[in-house]
């Protein structure tokens, strides 16, 4: 499920991401394999340890907040039933909680932003490599996953180069989730140019919301997701879904202008997973994601134009 959708999964439609393990050594090699497939999917990238280490911190911090059902143990993460989590459908609550509960999670930060990482985007670039400050932390309890999308909507003021990684801090089945991508559509770019072009913290200084956007009133006008309905977006585009059931410890790399999404939460327990961003260090950088406390998607960030 996804969206509430039914996905086709036939073997035209769905299937297993592609393992770059076998070339995460051969920085030339993992070049042509990301601009083959629009990712690099590592299985056992990170020790588990670790990955649990990071996790324990995350868990705990929700149990302090009181999202956790007390009648578990805390680290099997499940949502306290009636728990409101409505405040991270809006984008600036949302970036402030992300932001706090990333600069709070030691483990996680060292796991993210030093050591193995790095070393791999360094081969890959060629460069030296800079990552953003700010750490997208996803707390997805029960309920309805990503809508397809691709990044460059969100943080396309920079280098073209910027990768997404996500991490997940768990291991997940498919009935929990996790993250997919369409198949081949890091070349569909022709057909999505207007989507791609598109920017969420631009806003029409001619229409109505304007003032409620500017003065940061309303977050935006437009989310960025390029459809709701993953099934009829696959139908539509064509290729598969990709995705896998994810262990901890795996990494998955993709491009600006990959399509991608997730499955739905169908169990009553929190899906944890980290969004991060790197780029080569040479490259301009968008600011909205930079410093102690980047603007996110604030009132600061946004631009008009006349439409």
């Amino acid at each position: 499920m996804a969206k509430g959708h039914e996905l086709d999964v036939s073997g035209d439609a769905f299937g297993e991401l592609r393992r770059s393990d076998d070339v995460q050594d051969d920085s030339a090699a993992l070049r042509e394999r990301f601009a083959e497939d629009g990712y690099l999917f590592i299985p056992g990238f990170y020790p588990r340890d670790e990955i649990a280490e990071a996790r324990r911190q995350l868990t705990a911090t929700l149990a302090e907040k009181g999202l956790l059902d007390p009648a578990y143990p805390v680290d099997q993460a499940v949502k306290l039933a009636g728990a409101d989590m409505s405040f991270l459908a809006d984008p600036r609550p949302a970036v402030d909680f992300m932001n706090s509960v990333a600069r709070g999670n030691a483990p996680m930060q060292r796991l993210l932003y030093s050591g193995k990482l790095l070393e791999l985007f360094a081969g890959f670039f060629g460069d030296a490599v800079r990552h953003f400050d700010f750490t997208w932390v996803r707390t997805m309890g029960p309920g309805f996953g990503t809508d397809p999308h691709c990044d460059t909507v969100y943080m396309g003021r920079g280098s073209s180069r910027l990768c997404s990684v996500w991490t997940p801090f768990g291991d997940l089945g498919y009935e929990i989730g996790g993250l997919m991508v369409l198949e081949g559509s890091h070349r569909q770019t022709e057909r999505l140019k207007h989507y791609l072009s598109r920017d969420v913290d631009t806003y029409c200084e001619n229409r109505a919301e304007a003032a409620r956007i500017k003065s940061g009133e309303i977050p935006w006008k437009w989310g960025g997701i390029l459809s709701n309905n993953p099934k009829s977006l696959r139908e539509h585009l064509g290729g598969r879904w990709l995705t896998t059931e994810y262990r901890m410890g795996d990494v998955l790399i993709f491009g600006m202008r990959t399509v991608h999404a997730s499955l739905d939460n169908q169990t009553p327990f929190f899906r944890f997973s980290t969004d991060t961003r790197y780029q080569p260090a040479s490259e301009p950088i968008d600011g909205r994601w930079v410093g102690e406390n980047p603007i996110g998607h604030g009132a600061a960030a946004k631009r008009g134009m006349i439409c």
